[in-house]
């Protein structure tokens, strides 16, 4: 196990607990608010009792990053541990802090090499970036090279998602009132995107049918040229949808890959209940 190079992620990754333990990733999460009281994502609160609660909450939740404080103290502990560098991957520094405070905590600590990564993404594609790493640093390279590694991977990661409910999106402040005024009028099913790290409207469609096929037919487009996929159905307390869409293209393409993951607390709060998502990344 290679011990000069750390891997840290925060909790909008949704890496289960014995994968992060398996391969020495270091988790900091962040925070959904029900009314006053506060939870730590995947340590207070489960997904499942986060989607229970929301059913019955007064008011939709809110969402905070984790304090700059749970980093230093972090990457203080590394640095004493023996690790000379950390990899610190997060979700999009355009809907999140988390990146920016990590950055500024690293630069706080002393002994240690901070290299942020700003995923531009979050969820499964979040993960993807992390394992990758852990696997680099657990191989013994060296933090530069897995940041070129990162960087590159870039490339051919593409997700999409389509939101039951455009209200949530338009109350956090990830989408603006003229995009959601359209859509509720026009009763369409937007596939959305991140483009540059922001959540923005890919095509407008009228049905989750159409919106699933059309996002199935992205993926088809990018497999035509060759190679190998993985990929990755998200799903928020949805996993009936998520099965189905697995198996569309399990049946569809020998050469990918699927398995299926979930939009926890912190997204989920913000993309509601019965939301549904599809990452992939090209294979090395």
């Amino acid at each position: 196990m290679n011990k000069s190079v750390a891997v840290v992620t925060d909790s909008t990754a949704y890496l289960p607990k014995d994968i992060r333990d398996e391969l020495s990733i270091e988790m900091v999460p962040l925070n959904v608010v029900f009314a006053e009281e506060s939870y730590q994502e995947e340590i207070d609160l489960t997904t499942e009792q986060f989607y229970e609660e929301m059913k019955t909450a007064a008011q939709l939740p809110t969402t905070s990053q984790p304090a700059i404080g749970d980093f230093v103290t972090l990457f203080e502990r590394l640095a004493n541990e023996g690790y000379k560098q950390v990899i610190t991957i997060h979700l999009s520094s355009k809907i999140s802090g988390t990146f920016q405070s990590a950055v500024s905590a690293g630069e706080m600590v002393e002994g240690i090499e901070v290299l942020g990564f700003d995923t531009e993404v979050s969820c499964a594609p979040q993960g993807y970036y992390v394992l990758e790493a852990a696997k680099m640093a657990n191989a013994g390279e060296d933090g530069h090279a897995i940041i070129e590694k990162l960087i590159a991977l870039k490339e051919t990661s593409k997700a999409y998602f389509m939101v039951d409910d455009l209200n949530h999106l338009h109350r956090g402040g990830r989408l603006s009132g003229a995009q959601l005024l359209v859509g509720n009028l026009l009763k369409i099913k937007p596939i959305l995107h991140f483009e540059e790290g922001s959540i923005v409207p890919f095509e407008k469609v009228r049905t989750e049918k159409k919106a699933l096929s059309r996002i199935v037919h992205l993926l088809e487009e990018d497999v035509k040229n060759g190679g190998k996929y993985i990929a990755t159905v998200i799903h928020a307390d949805n996993l009936e949808g998520a099965k189905q869409l697995q198996a569309t293209i399990n049946e569809r393409f020998d050469q990918v890959s699927v398995d299926i993951s979930y939009f926890g607390p912190v997204i989920g709060t913000h993309l509601g209940a019965g939301s549904l998502g599809l990452s992939w990344q090209k294979q090395n």
